[in-house]
């Protein structure tokens, strides 16, 4: 085995995910996720050159950490770690690239809190329970927002009152950062041209969906914004809407801006449009079987893609790609041509074929005479490992 393992966490509320990287190879050994960590009985599951399952015997993120500590010791592998890469939500404007973590930094990462108060503060969780647990290992945080600090201030500045922005930060950041430098590196391959020279439109889609407008390599313009919750009709977040929406349902609801939070997070997007779920398979199946209201959730997702696509169009010179990605990018093919069909001018017509199979050996999925659109599958963890890999200086 090799002494130059990364690994990879992803620590959400009340999960981890986790992998671990044979930098000789760039591949997984082993990967895994802990659920339910608050729950009565949490567990732990795995697979690849190991493969089981195992409760974790108390409660929270130090507990399930302490168990994949015993778990690596277990397999000969946590000595062979040289450092861990964190998925770090988001970094603000003080992190535009992947950091090595230390007390300064970690400060800094803990004032910025305010600005991901679901996703950072249990991202900083994962990082002090593994200070606690290896404090040896170097560890590095990755960032979802860094990507798209390459923006232009007129895409990223909102027309609120200016001291926002300057007292609390209150600007466009986005989101799916690391996924959209995968596709870009990607891409650029697969079209065999330099990154600095590609200009695509990138739509990453899953339970959480953004679009970005990447030009000459960097990201132009994304449609998340402040917070994930912006943007593309979601699993159960709703995207763009009017925000004079949460005055007014507050007062028909006589509830609390915490509810109504609560709403648009987790009870809107594809759940709530559709009455019965945030699974696209699922609403693809229920459509097929006549349910009006999952067609209505299908037409209404497709068509947000297709205009933000139109909108995002407006920052580049040119297009050499659409790309799609994601769980439902990358699998959905009805999906896929569903937001072309409501993208008329963009004139891209999908081979019916490629689009089945997910694209040719290169990732295309268009006719030969059409303007290109593709499929890539993303890869955000090998990203992290290799920021990780590069960042603990290992040749």
């Amino acid at each position: 085995m090799s002494s130059a393992n990364i690994l990879v966490l992803n620590c959400g509320s009340s999960s981890i995910k986790f992998a671990i990287f044979d930098m000789s190879t760039q591949s997984v050994l082993i990967s895994g996720l802990a659920e339910r960590l608050y729950e009565a009985q949490p567990f732990i599951s795995w697979s690849g050159l190991h493969k089981g399952e195992s409760p974790i015997s108390d409660q929270g993120h130090q507990a399930t950490l302490d168990k994949l500590a015993l778990l690596l010791a277990e397999w000969n592998i946590l000595d062979s770690l040289i450092g861990i890469g964190h998925r770090v939500v988001h970094g603000g404007e003080e992190f535009s690239a992947s950091t090595l973590l230390n007390t300064e930094n970690i400060a800094a990462l803990r004032k910025i809190s305010h600005l991901a108060p679901l996703h950072n503060p249990v991202n900083l969780l994962g990082i002090e329970a593994c200070q606690k647990l290896l404090p040896k290992l170097p560890q590095v945080a990755v960032f979802d927002t860094a990507f798209h600090q390459s923006m232009p201030e007129h895409a990223y500045l909102y027309a609120v009152p200016q001291a926002w922005y300057e007292d609390y930060g209150v600007r466009k950041y986005g989101f799916h950062g690391t996924s959209y430098r995968y596709i870009t590196e990607a891409c650029a391959k697969l079209l065999n041209k330099p990154e600095e020279e590609l200009n695509i439109l990138c739509a990453h889609l899953g339970n959480g969906c953004s679009a970005a407008a990447i030009s000459n390599g960097k990201s132009a313009d994304t449609s998340m914004g402040l917070t994930p919750l912006d943007g593309l009709i979601m699993g159960t977040r709703c995207g763009s809407i009017d925000p004079g929406l949460i005055e007014f349902m507050m007062k028909a609801e006589n509830t609390s801006i915490e509810d109504i939070m609560n709403s648009l997070n987790k009870k809107s997007g594809l759940l709530g449009l559709s009455g019965c779920s945030n699974d696209m398979r699922t609403l693809l199946a229920q459509e097929e079987a006549g349910n009006k209201q999952a067609s209505q959730a299908i037409n209404a997702f497709c068509y947000r893609i297709a205009r933000e696509f139109g909108a995002l169009s407006a920052s580049l010179t040119r297009i050499d790609a659409v790309v799609f990605t994601g769980g439902i990018g990358e699998h959905a093919t009805a999906i896929r041509q569903r937001i072309i069909d409501f993208w008329p001018n963009a004139q891209i017509a999908l081979d019916p074929d490629l689009n089945k199979q997910a694209g040719n050996e290169h990732g295309i999925i268009s006719q030969a005479n059409s303007p290109k659109a593709m499929v890539i599958a993303t890869n955000e963890e090998l990203m992290i490992a290799q920021d990780c890999y590069e960042l603990c200086n290992h040749d």
